[in-house]
């Protein structure tokens, strides 16, 4: 039987629904995304540590779960807002339904909801947070959910023109004040425990075309094709949040991968005499991450290639002086075009962010690569004064876009050049 739920946002404004997934009481920054598969990356993404996701797309779960396609080894939303999810999914990998899912990670979810409605209060007041309240059906075990609808009802519904009401207000003020503490240091490696060998990615990639492609645009058909440029040079990644399809396009390219947790210092990163270093993606603000800059910034100094992405883009940014600042609503799903400003073209790019570099704060030694077509954010950077770049999309995922897998060919092309350069002085 179909149970309650409700929605209630920050500037007061309530959605009702109906629940599935886990039961209770929620509060999180309620984000939407747009794309139209990737939901189980969405739900792992540790980028979404904390939030509530709104699914724009009206139909969820219709090719159920496929474990293999997590990015990460457990969801990091904390609730999940759909339209509509599918009760009979059909995929030959299908492992189950989004419902048992969210069940299974005590993500609390609500469908039946007017997502159209709800995006637009979104769009037109931005990001903002908000509180579900889910009924099981259970009576013990919908004590604090019903306690919570009673102070919902009180205060929202049934007296809608309290105005200035100290319940009113202390409720609002209760989700308007919501923050989640230390988030890059709470999803720091947990994308890690589901690496392979490099050799066992690329093959399982290359089932599904998947692959590094040559100069000509070509899928390598072999391992050993693609990785000849990385010749096996170890890069660091300095996990802030990584998405583990991050991680499998390094290794299908040849890199060995070591990761470190985001606590990690400089100094125990050149310890390990990498090649290259990778920022990852991640969540939260960026410029609440001052002791990560400041080790980003002594990273810079050592003139090892550095590529940074999402959170990693940000990082590299303000460890150079530039700014970041928050968008009225995010950039979040599989189809944000972005353009490269030295050929012109126009890439359909996956995206996950609530912050971008302000391009005109960026020093002399910096440059904007990558600019947003929707919105000119800035969306890449090259550094001159030392062998890095960023960009704030996700150059390739197992649930979007393909377009930019090169951004990755490129970290190889400069890590490779780096090295041969090393290894002439030495002769």
């Amino acid at each position: 039987m179909d149970t309650k739920a409700y929605i209630v946002l920050a500037n007061g404004q309530v959605f009702e629904g109906k629940s599935f997934g886990a039961a209770g009481c929620v509060t999180g920054e309620v984000v939407f995304t747009t794309g139209m598969t990737g939901y189980l990356e969405t739900l792992t993404d540790p980028s979404n540590y904390g939030q509530i996701i709104l699914q724009t797309f009206p139909l969820s779960g219709d090719y159920g779960i496929i474990r293999e396609d997590a990015e990460s080894g457990k969801a990091h939303a904390v609730g999940y807002i759909v339209r509509e999810w599918c009760r009979e999914p059909s995929n030959f990998r299908c492992g189950g339904t989004i419902d048992q899912y969210l069940k299974e990670q005590g993500v609390i979810g609500v469908y039946g909801v007017d997502t159209r409605a709800l995006t637009k209060v979104i769009r037109d007041q931005g990001t903002m947070n908000g509180r579900i309240v889910a009924f099981s059906g259970d009576p013990e075990r919908d004590m604090e959910a019903t306690a919570e609808f009673q102070s919902i009802m009180h205060n929202l519904i049934l007296n809608p023109s309290l105005g200035k009401h100290a319940g009113k207000i202390r409720l609002l003020e209760e989700i308007k004040s919501h923050t989640i503490e230390n988030p890059v240091a709470a999803v720091s490696r947990s994308a890690t425990s589901l690496e392979q060998d490099n050799k066992t990615v690329f093959e399982q990639a290359l089932r599904y075309g998947a692959v590094p492609v040559d100069a000509n645009g070509k899928r390598f058909d072999s391992y050993e094709a693609a990785a000849v440029k990385a010749d096996g040079a170890r890069v660091v990644l300095w996990d802030f949040g990584a998405r583990v399809s991050l991680v499998q396009e390094l290794q299908k390219r040849g890199l060995e991968v070591v990761t470190v947790a985001a606590s990690a210092t400089c100094q125990q990163i050149l310890d390990m005499k990498p090649a290259g270093v990778v920022l990852s993606t991640g969540p939260g603000n960026p410029a609440c991450c001052q002791d990560i800059v400041a080790e980003v910034a002594k990273l810079c100094g050592s003139f090892i290639p550095v590529l940074g992405i999402g959170l990693g883009h940000q990082l590299l940014a303000l460890s150079q002086g530039a700014q970041t600042k928050r968008l009225p609503y995010g950039h979040r799903g599989e189809s944000n075009p972005v353009k490269e400003l030295s050929s012109g073209r126009v890439l359909i790019s996956s995206q996950n962010c609530g912050y971008t570099v302000v391009a005109e704060t960026l020093p002399e030694t910096a440059f904007v690569t990558f600019e947003g077509v929707n919105d000119k954010t800035c969306e890449g950077i090259q550094y001159r004064s030392f062998p890095g770049f960023s960009v704030q999309f996700f150059p390739k995922t197992t649930g979007g876009r393909q377009d930019a897998g090169f951004v990755y060919d490129r970290f190889v092309d400069t890590v490779a050049a780096m090295n041969m350069a090393a290894k002439a002085q030495q002769e």
